[in-house]
């Protein structure tokens, strides 16, 4: 039966790059609907987001990011492949995961890690536009 191989080989969309401030205000629906403003809205389960690592705990599988709006939670990041560099504080790093909950704060769980540390002045810079860049594209 070919319809079985091609709905197991069906892939989740691609991660959204989200800000963890629009995160706290979403809506729980068939996913996590963000506010774009202008009435606009984006679902999303997967998200990409960037931010510093404020405080690493590992006997809790977790870090606390933090970026331009606010703090976020990170699980499970000692499943994660080389996310080991990622886990020092004041490292700047990407993770893609899914979102487990976004209050009081949100929290995801971790699918990729990686330490932007070395440019991190200049990710920290384009991170804002790139958000907004590809919410626009997506909306």
């Amino acid at each position: 039966n070919e319809s079985g191989v091609i709905t197991v080989m069906c892939k989740r969309p691609p991660p959204v790059k989200v800000l963890s401030g629009q995160l706290r205000t979403a809506d729980r629906g068939d996913g996590w609907l963000i506010r774009l403003g202008r009435g606009r809205s984006l679902l999303v389960s997967l998200v990409w987001m960037q931010g510093t690592v404020l405080e690493v705990q590992l006997d809790r599988n977790a870090v606390l990011l933090m970026d331009e709006t606010g703090t976020f939670a990170v699980q499970g990041v000692n499943n994660i492949p080389k996310g080991k560099p990622c886990l020092s504080q004041g490292k700047y790093v990407m993770v893609m995961g899914v979102i487990q909950a976004v209050s009081p704060e949100p929290v995801i769980r971790a699918v990729k890690m990686a330490d932007l540390s070395e440019l991190a002045v200049l990710h920290r810079r384009m991170w804002k536009l790139e958000v907004e860049d590809l919410q626009q594209v997506l909306a």
